[in-house]
C-alpha cells in the first residue's frame, strides 16, 4: 500500500477553489488526479464537483473538464472515450468521470448501467456525500437511514442503495468502496483503475461538513470513524474476486473499533435518530460486515 509520503509531488488541483471548507471531495479528488499523473479528461454533472472546479474561464483543475447534464455523465464519458478513439488519441489520456450519489445512484444511473452493459472503456467515480448537497441537501438513494434531510426532516427511514452490488452485478472487471479519509487508499485503487480496460467502478464516501452538520476540521475524523464503525468499508473486487483493502482489511482481525453512535454522535444530522432506530442501523451494520468479512476470507482461500 502507498504512504503519503510516497504520493506524487505534482498537484493538479490548485488552491483558490471554490468548495465549502473541509469538503472531503477535494481531499479525494487530490489523490484521483495524482493517480492519473493529470493526464485525463473529468466529466462531471451539475455537482459539488462543478463548484469545486469553477467557472469557465476559470478553473482550480489543470486537467481538460466537460461539463454535462445531470443524467448523462457515464454517456457523456462513454463519447468522449469515442472520440479520442477516432482521433487516434485514446491511449494518450485517461476518460474520468466523476458525480455525486444523486448523479450516480438516482439521476444517472440509467446511463451508468447502460455504459456497464457496454463496457465501456473509462473509469467512474461516484463521490458519496449522502444526499444532494449542491442542490440544498435532500434525500438521495445513499442517504443513510435516521439522516435528517430537507425531505426527511425526521429522518431517512430506508438503508442507503449498495451501487458498488449493483456494478459488480453488471460484471464489470472492476468495483472498489473507498473513503477520501484514506487518500492512499483512493490513490491505490485509482492506479489499479488505471491499468486495467473496460468500465471501472470506484465508489467514494466524502465527509460533507455542511450537509452533515460537523465542524470542517473533522471530516478527516468522522470519515475514519466511518471506516471504524463499519459504515464504510474499504474493498475492491477484480474479476469477481473480493478483498477488503487497508484500514478495513486490519479491522477484520481486530474487530470493528466504534460503534455506530460514537459515529452519529458528532454528526447535527442525526439529531432525531432514537434509540430503536439507532440499534436497527447498527445490526444492518454487524451483518453487512460479517457477510463482507467472510467474503474477503473465502477469497484469500
Amino acid at each position: 500500500m502507498t504512504r503519503v509520503t510516497e504520493l506524487p509531488d505534482a498537484e493538479h488541483l490548485l488552491s483558490g477553489n471554490r468548495a465549502c471548507a473541509g469538503c472531503g471531495i477535494g481531499t479525494g479528488l487530490r489523490a484521483i488526479t495524482k493517480a492519473l499523473d493529470g493526464r485525463m479528461v473529468l466529466v462531471n454533472p451539475a455537482s459539488c464537483l462543478t463548484v469545486l472546479g469553477g467557472m469557465y474561464p476559470i478553473s482550480s483543475l489543470d486537467v481538460p473538464w466537460v461539463n454535462v447534464a445531470f443524467p448523462s455523465t457515464a454517456a457523456s464519458a462513454a463519447g468522449v472515450r469515442a472520440g479520442l478513439r477516432a482521433l487516434g488519441r485514446d491511449g494518450e489520456m485517461t476518460v474520468l468521470a466523476m458525480a455525486g450519489d444523486g448523479g450516480t445512484a438516482d439521476i444517472g444511473i440509467q446511463a451508468l448501467s447502460g455504459a456497464a452493459e457496454r463496457n465501456d472503456d473509462f473509469i467512474y467515480v461516484c463521490y458519496d456525500n449522502e444526499a444532494y448537497m449542491n442542490t440544498g441537501t435532500q434525500r438521495s438513494g445513499s442517504t443513510p437511514a435516521g439522516a435528517r434531510t430537507t425531505t426527511t426532516m425526521a429522518g431517512k427511514r430506508e438503508n442507503p442503495k449498495d451501487v458498488p452490488a449493483i456494478m459488480e452485478a453488471h460484471g464489470v472487471p472492476y468495483v472498489a468502496s473507498t473513503s477520501a479519509a484514506f487518500p492512499t487508499d483512493v490513490y491505490d485503487k485509482v492506479v489499479r483503475a488505471r491499468e486495467m480496460s473496460g468500465l471501472r467502478y470506484i465508489h467514494m464516501n466524502t465527509p460533507c461538513p455542511s450537509g452533515w452538520s460537523f465542524d470542517p476540521k473533522d471530516s478527516i475524523s468522522i470519515g475514519k470513524l466511518a471506516v471504524d464503525a463499519g459504515v464504510v468499508v474499504l474493498y475492491e473486487i477484480v474479476d469477481g474476486v473480493f478483498r477488503l483493502t487497508g484500514r478495513s482489511k486490519s479491522l477484520a482481525k481486530a474487530g470493528l473499533q466504534v460503534p455506530v453512535a460514537e459515529y452519529v454522535a458528532g454528526q447535527g444530522r442525526f439529531k432525531t435518530l432514537g434509540e430503536a432506530e439507532l440499534a436497527g442501523v447498527q445490526r444492518w451494520v454487524e451483518e453487512r460486515w460479517s457477510a463482507y468479512v467472510a467474503r474477503d476470507a473465502a477469497g484469500q482461500r
